[in-house]
């Protein structure tokens, strides 16, 4: 990608940020939105520190990566069968293939159940709603990448406005989410197995 050398600041880094609201996607899912509003309703602030430990867990794998795409100029999967050998590689792909269907499905029962819970649409008709969401988002990506970072940064956008509205509307106390955030602490068996649903809804495969 080649700049114009009179950008600068936000102007500059501006191509650079639609790859970025694509993959943050990834962290306002419905997974992540399941068992983190669990963890509030069920305990409050106290599991805050799991999530931001989470994403800095995250932040840690999207750096690596992001790195050896730059160090090589392939992504991980390219890697991998160059570094491997083939039954491993097989593996590997089973192992994705898997993963990816069972990411898949929750994002898209959780759509379809988001639909139903918000305007009252039967599943059966939201799950049909959320297929032809779906494949619209792939048609946006034949045409370019950039309708495609258009229509995802807009999605973003509506779920940050909707977030800065609830934080407004509950009006969370301050102290308590520092403490929150920075005590770890659990509260019985059922804290730790939340805790560990929602490391696994914010480190996802993807």
């Amino acid at each position: 990608m080649t700049l114009k050398g009179d950008r600068k600041g936000l102007a500059r880094l501006w191509p650079f940020l639609g790859p970025a609201f694509i993959a943050a996607v990834a962290y306002v899912d419905p997974g992540n939105f399941a068992t983190n509003i669990a963890g509030g309703a069920r305990y409050g602030y106290m599991l805050l520190w799991v999530i931001l430990t989470a994403n800095l867990m995250a932040m840690l794998i999207q750096s690596m990566s992001a790195k050896l795409g730059i160090a090589t100029g392939k992504n991980l999967p390219e890697v991998c069968r160059e570094r491997f050998p083939r039954p491993v590689t097989l593996g590997l792909w089973v192992q994705a293939e898997v993963i990816a269907m069972a990411t898949d499905l929750a994002e898209f029962i959780g759509a379809a159940l988001a639909l139903n819970l918000l305007f009252g649409i039967p599943l059966f008709p939201a799950g049909l709603l959320t297929a032809v969401g779906a494949f619209g988002i792939l048609e946006l990506q034949r045409r370019g990448f950039r309708p495609l970072e258009a229509a995802i940064s807009a999605l973003v956008g509506v779920i940050v406005l909707s977030f800065a509205f609830q934080m407004f509307y509950a009006q969370p106390e301050a102290d308590r989410i520092l403490a929150g955030l920075f005590t770890p602490q659990f509260a019985g068996t059922d804290s730790v197995l939340l805790a560990a649903g929602i490391l696994g809804a914010t480190v996802m495969p993807h």
